[in-house]
């Protein structure tokens, strides 16, 4: 990926809502089920870490990403954005500059 398109997946992020939340329990295979769910729906999702967490946000967005097959587009504060494109290109709702 593209520092470009980085950028453009960061800007379409900005307004997305946080849709899943990570807590106590760290990274469970529910939420990691869920997270892999809603990429396949949207493509870009944005989700949070609680204060609860004791694990690194980095480290968590990582993980995720490996398991989700996924990209991490940026982890700021305690916010995860991820990115997955569909695997049919004719349902790719997101269409990143070259």
């Amino acid at each position: 990926m593209t520092s470009k398109q980085r950028a453009y997946l960061k800007s379409l992020a900005m307004s997305q809502d946080a849709i899943f939340q990570i807590g106590k329990s760290g990274l469970t295979p529910e939420v990691t089920a869920a997270v892999a769910e809603a990429l396949e729906a949207r493509e870009l999702v944005k989700g949070s870490v609680l204060k609860n967490c004791v694990e690194d946000e980095k480290e968590l967005a990582q993980t995720l990403a490996e398991r989700t097959r996924s990209q991490v587009v940026q982890v700021i504060g305690r916010k995860i954005v991820l990115y997955k494109p569909a695997k049919d290109a004719g349902k790719r709702r997101i269409v990143l500059p070259s």
